[in-house]
């Protein structure tokens, strides 16, 4: 899914929607993109979608995309998934960019 929203510029959903419709709803774990790879994105508007999924209170911040002050509650933060065209050489990157809180999932074009 994802890909068909980095890729298509004219799909009709902005991810931040998607991803704070999937905070709101419970979701355990989303691709939130990685920066690197073949799904990057830009690094701080990648970071805003990071904190929208992590975080239960999100500062405003518009060079991240996030425009006023969120308070979400309590509601329990979704797992990162790492993924698309990322390798081990990426995995000091990938720490950098998002901490020790996330997964990365390795598939067939890793090698």
């Amino acid at each position: 899914m994802h890909p068909i929203i980095d890729r298509q510029k004219n799909h009709g959903m902005y991810f931040r929607v998607l991803a704070k419709g999937f905070h709101m709803f419970g979701g355990d774990h989303l691709h939130a993109g990685t920066i690197v790879g073949k799904l990057e994105g830009e690094r701080d508007i990648t970071l805003g979608f990071v904190d929208l999924l992590r975080n239960d209170f999100i500062e405003k911040d518009r060079s991240r995309g996030i425009y006023f002050t969120q308070d979400l509650v309590s509601m329990l933060g979704v797992l990162l998934v790492a993924l698309g065209g990322i390798h081990v050489w990426y995995i000091p990157t990938l720490i950098e960019i998002f901490g020790d809180d996330f997964v990365l999932q390795f598939g067939g074009g890793t090698l």
